[in-house]
């Protein structure tokens, strides 16, 4: 019995673009200088009728921020992160 994996992601949201798509202005200069630095947008959480949430690795990917809508960083933004 095999079981279908249903946690797979789209193509189109998985792309550099589409993780971008939805982020406001603020968002997309904080990322953009978090890029510099080597730090890298690895997912966007969407939760329903609420603004998207960019979640930011380090280059070692063991320290992650989540840009909020005013552009500013939150190391503690009430969530965990599964490994």
């Amino acid at each position: 019995m095999t079981e279908r994996e249903r946690r797979k992601a789209d193509a189109e949201l998985v792309s550099p673009v589409g993780l971008r798509a939805g982020l406001n202005r603020a968002q997309l200069d904080a990322l953009a200088t978090l890029e510099q630095f080597g730090w890298r947008l690895r997912f966007v959480r969407r939760p329903m009728f609420l603004d998207p949430i960019p979640v930011v690795f380090d280059k070692g990917g063991t320290v992650f921020v989540v840009i909020e809508s005013d552009g500013s960083l939150n190391d503690k933004p009430g969530f965990a992160i599964r490994n």
